[in-house]
């Protein structure tokens, strides 16, 4: 193991190596559960705590009674270009974890946007290594700073869903490191994390969890000191992981190792100096976030948690989201909305009243609140201003969930559910009082459920006194895997069993799981709903029942004309289209970048019944929009997190400037876009170095917005650009713009530079991202802007020799406002350092 970068002798862990037992060692290096490591009192090791996720902390619990903080998407945090933003969020997030016992923070995931069909797309950052690797070693260093680990995952070309636990990614090796480990390299040397975790998937043949590029790249080459832990149930061997540079099987109890390991070590198949490795940089984690006893945790000078309180946390998630929104369009300046001017105005569409703030899967967190576009919008508005709502279509399949607005505790009268843990005989083993109606038990059910009596549990019974407002036919459901019952009123509705399709992702049981809904008459006022469900063993322990409730909607056409009525009355109409928690999930890829249902229909009819709409696209990665060209304003929100309504009010009403720009090229049918899923088990990244805009670069083709493009509330101009005119191999290039605001408001301008190598030898894009910085500046103010373009910008590999070279000559350096606004450029001849 490489001399640990903190003042943590390794004399001390290798002191404390020395008293464990093979078996003791071999026992440390798998999960002692889902979620948690195994103790060593003998050496003062003390159990970790692991933690989904990217964009809140779970901890343990699926759980509304321990809320966590939503924060923006990843694709939000990389549209700010914000490092410093993004290091307070990590702060936050630390703060979080702390508040939670956690330890170890499953995140960043800084896997490509290779490909906008992408299910965990919203969950990644960027489809440039160069913006992906800054964005993610701020994050980190954020995290750290706290004393809490990140995570980095998941190593490497985990950058699709379909057979992702299988699949063979083929990337040839100068792709392999320009594009797809840059950012991992980039994280690695700049934000020095303290976790890995290797991915499911083979690369070029070899499993991730065994790969030699584990211990060759990562922790050879690059000197990666922390500990490699694998994505959940992805290590698959003994040998192979045992002597590579795996660290850590999870989750526990069981893994390959467990049983094979030690019996590996005693027949000379794996060295014991191999696992000695292991086990150190165990405890070095340990120590590193003060779970080891007599060391001294990092001794960084803001290495203590910060109390954050829930207005600070506010504050800063609403922030953020603003600060995340794309304005991609904007005719006539129809942004910012004009509050004194407006009178009513109409909120539409199936995202509009309830807040869509995340995706499904490892990133999901439960929050205290979400504030929904509608909800946003009539308090920034007030009781001046009357604000109408028609949600236009229906494009969820899974029902909306009985909640403490629709539901009281038939028991107590409080709102909310109860929930009865039965054992088979059908004895109360233990209940709960639950405020939400879509339940998940994360491998544990306490503390309502002590973990000796867990074994005992044979049904799950969620007992609802549902209140009608309206008499009529209603869809009522419930949605798991297994066995479920619905009772309504005291009739059975249905009983059987609901199981996942043939080839199905085993985590669609979470993200979307099938659904049994029957449509009943129920009277208004007061109606008893029983769900039961037979409890079994699957994905780790996991346990779900969503009972769900909706009138049974009206037809689509209905429901358009009644938005179109509703928009022709209003002065101004924001329309929020966009995913589903169906289709952006863990898991599985998209099927089509088209908006789910006849989302493009309403965006048409809309706008044709009043041309002041503004449509803002809640999704956390890409969508065709046929319609940008009709539409005068296009607001992308991605997935928000929970402050949604707040700040999409303060950037539609101009309190604040939507200041993002693009982290990913935004497509056009019959563009350039990567498949997603494998042929015969291999997924093919025939595109090679043209991923994202530089496929679009190299097709000639134009996209419908462009990596970078983002236009604010004001106005900008360049000149004066200046930077060397020569300059040796393996330096950095400092590269001098002046930037003026030339708007009549304060505004955030992100400065882009990229290289081109005209008449290169070797393949290239036709340019490539090489830096970026942001400034702000009032109306009439200008300010030069340094940006540093790291010597590796100008490196390629040579696969033959096995190094990163330069080829000299002139370079070509283009700076403005995204790939396709240039505005100024200048050349750099580089010549061989001598």
């Amino acid at each position: 193991m490489t001399e640990p970068r903190e003042n943590i002798p390794e004399s001390s862990l290798r002191d404390r190596l020395a008293q464990l037992t093979l078996e003791q060692k071999v026992r440390l290096l798998t999960g002692a559960s889902t979620w948690t490591l195994h103790p060593e009192p003998a050496v003062g090791l003390r159990s970790l705590l692991l933690s989904d996720g990217p964009a809140g902390v779970r901890g343990t619990k699926f759980d509304e009674r321990d809320p966590s903080a939503s924060l923006p998407s990843p694709t939000a945090l990389a549209a700010t270009w914000d490092e410093g933003r993004v290091h307070r969020l990590g702060r936050l997030l630390a703060a979080e974890a702390r508040r939670k016992r956690v330890d170890v923070l499953l995140a960043p995931t800084v896997n490509l946007h290779r490909t906008p069909y992408g299910g965990r797309h919203f969950e990644c950052l960027s489809e440039d290594p160069f913006l992906s690797g800054r964005i993610g070693a701020a994050f980190v260093r954020g995290v750290q700073s706290v004393g809490v680990a990140a995570t980095v995952k998941h190593f490497v070309a985990n950058d699709s869903e379909t057979e992702r636990l299988t699949l063979d990614a083929r990337v040839d090796q100068r792709v392999l490191r320009e594009v797809y480990l840059a950012p991992f390299e980039a994280i690695v040397r700049e934000g020095r994390p303290w976790a890995v975790m290797a991915a499911y998937n083979r690369v070029n043949g070899t499993t991730m969890t065994e790969h030699p590029l584990l211990r060759e790249v990562l922790k050879g080459e690059w000197g990666f000191d922390g500990l490699v832990m694998s994505d959940w149930f992805a290590t698959r061997s003994v040998d192979g992981t045992g002597r590579g540079g795996l660290d850590l099987a999870m989750p526990g109890p069981a893994s390959p190792w467990v049983d094979g390991l030690v019996a590996a070590v005693r027949e000379g198949r794996v060295p014991e100096s191999t696992v000695d490795d292991k086990v150190l940089r165990l405890l070095l984690l340990a120590a590193r976030v003060g779970r080891l006893d007599g060391v001294a945790a990092p001794d960084e000078p803001d290495a203590t948690a910060p109390v954050v309180t829930a207005e600070e946390i506010a504050k800063e998630l609403r922030s953020a989201a603003v600060a995340s929104f794309v304005l991609v369009r904007n005719e006539n300046e129809m942004l910012p909305l004009r509050a004194d001017a407006l009178r009513r105005v109409a909120v539409i569409g199936p995202n509009a009243g309830i807040a869509r703030i995340q995706g499904g899967g490892s990133a999901n967190v439960v929050p205290a609140y979400a504030v929904s576009p509608l909800d946003g919008l009539r308090a920034a508005l007030g009781d001046g201003v009357r604000v109408d709502h028609a949600q236009g279509v229906r494009t969820n399949n899974l029902l909306t969930p009985v909640s403490s607005a629709t539901s009281a505790n038939p028991e107590t009268g409080q709102p909310g559910l109860l929930v009865r843990f039965l054992d088979a005989q059908g004895a109360e083993l233990a209940r709960e009082h639950r405020t939400q109606g879509n339940l998940i038990w994360a491998g544990t059910f306490v503390p309502t459920v002590p973990d000796e009596l867990v074994p005992r549990i044979h049904v799950i019974e969620v007992r609802s006194r549902l209140r009608v407002a309206r008499a009529g036919e209603h869809l009522v459901g419930l949605a798991g895997l297994g066995r479920y019952s619905l009772s309504v009123a005291g009739e059975v509705v249905f009983d059987e069993r609901l199981v996942l399709p043939p080839g199905a992702d085993i985590l669609e049981g979470l993200t979307r799981p099938p659904q049994k809904q029957v449509a009943v008459a129920l009277p208004a006022g007061e109606v008893d709903l029983v769900a039961r469900h037979e409890v079994a063993a699957w994905l780790g322990g996991l346990v779900t029942l969503r009972l769900g409730v909706e009138p049974v909607p009206a037809p689509d056409e209905d429901a358009i004309a009644h938005a179109v009525a509703v928009a022709g009355e209003a002065d101004a109409v924001v329309l929020v289209v966009g995913t589903t928690d169906e289709s952006e999930i863990e898991g599985v890829d998209r099927d089509s970048l088209a908006l789910p249902g006849r989302q493009d229909d309403l965006v048409r009819r809309v706008v044709a019944a009043n041309p002041r709409t503004v449509v803002v696209v809640n999704s956390g990665g890409p969508v065709l929009m046929p319609w940008a060209e009709e539409v005068p304003a296009i607001l992308v929100s991605w997935l928000p997190g929970q402050e949604f309504g707040n700040a999409l009010a303060d950037a539609l009403l101009g309190a604040a400037e939507p200041g993002g720009r693009l982290p990913t090229t935004w497509p056009v049918p019959g563009g350039p876009i990567p498949a997603s899923r494998p042929v015969n088990g291999v997924l093919d990244y025939a595109e090679g170095l043209h991923v994202g805009y530089r496929a679009w670069d190299r097709a000639g083709v134009d996209p419908a917005f462009c990596f970078g493009h983002g236009l604010g509330y004001t106005t900008w101009e360049y000149s004066a650009l200046s930077s060397a005119s020569t300059m040796p191999a393996g330096q950095g290039l400092p590269v001098r713009v002046k930037v003026a605001n030339t708007g009549d408001r304060a505004g955030r301008e992100v400065v882009q530079v990229h290289l081109s190598r005209p008449g290169s030898a070797v393949e290239r894009p036709v340019r490539w991202l090489a830096g970026f910085a942001t400034v702000d500046l009032p109306p009439g103010e200008a300010s030069t802007v340094e940006v540093t373009v790291p010597a590796r910008a100008f490196e390629h590999w040579d696969e033959a020799r096995g190094a990163w070279v330069v080829e000299p000559g002139l370079f070509r350096v283009e700076v403005g406002r995204s790939a396709r606004d240039l505005r100024l450029a200048t050349e750099v001849r580089v010549h061989p350092s001598d």
